[in-house]
């Protein structure tokens, strides 16, 4: 059977409607935990036992002690969070720390927690249930990565928030059956600047990084800034490289099928 992944959110900061990254594969895997989770009822997020993080930052991790708390107690089993050493690391030290959140992989005893937290690295290929998920190269202001999930059918890979990456483009020809790859760019060229420094993309930088890709491959654009979609959409489709890729901006509540 093929795999969904539902946005919950993917947007690059909040406002009306607008949701944080977070990505629901099946009922049961996060995709990074953003504000979008909050949008599921109870009885879903009870049923994710999975959350794979793309890197440290806030829009990004926000839900994890939020989700864990409010569902926690209905479990019984802990909620699983794999990042990277340096994510997991930031978690440990500022987030589960008995200052900001309670420390939940202790709680309500360190032998039977609510949050089991595993380091992972790039190149790794995990297997949940009957989905791979592999870890792909990102470039961005703090460690990162981004993941390919591999079905029976296809691959659908996403790009996390990263800039210019040029393993990413190598790692993608190595998948199989890639139908749908998800790219971040946060900021209009005019903003070229701050992309740079934030280890963003924008339109004229994923251009320029951007590698050949089976035409069949749907383009999706993630992490548009609030109130620079349009623009950051119409320079996309502007570009001779990428237009003809014809790019489309991924929407909260979309549903892609794998």
């Amino acid at each position: 059977m093929p795999s969904h992944l539902r946005i919950l959110g993917c947007s690059g900061g909040i406002g009306k409607n607008l949701r944080t990254t977070s990505l629901l594969l099946d009922d049961d895997v996060l995709i990074d935990a953003g504000t979008g989770v909050g949008d599921l009822s109870l009885d879903q997020m009870v049923k994710i036992d999975t959350i794979f993080l793309t890197h440290s930052h806030l829009d990004h991790i926000v839900s994890v002690p939020l989700l864990i708390d409010s569902v926690g107690a209905r479990r019984d089993k802990p909620i699983c969070v794999f990042g990277l050493p340096a994510t997991i690391a930031a978690l440990q030290q500022h987030i589960f720390n008995n200052v900001i959140w309670p420390d939940f992989s202790k709680i309500p005893s360190a032998e039977r927690p609510f949050l089991k937290l595993f380091t992972l690295n790039l190149g790794d290929v995990l297997t949940v249930g009957t989905r791979q998920i592999t870890v792909l190269p990102a470039s961005h202001s703090v460690a990162a990565v981004g993941y390919a999930i591999t079905t029976e059918q296809s691959t659908l890979a996403f790009t996390g928030d990263s800039g210019p990456c040029p393993a990413f483009w190598d790692a993608l020809q190595t998948l199989p059956g890639l139908k749908h790859l998800i790219i971040e760019t946060s900021f209009t060229d005019k903003d070229h600047v701050l992309a740079d420094l934030s280890s963003h993309y924008c339109p004229l930088s994923l251009s320029q990084s951007f590698q050949p890709i089976d035409p069949a491959v749907q383009l999706w654009i993630s992490h548009l800034k609030p109130g620079q979609a349009e623009q950051i959409m119409s320079e996309l489709n502007r570009s001779e490289r990428l237009a003809k890729k014809a790019p489309k901006a991924l929407i909260a509540g979309q549903v892609l099928v794998f």
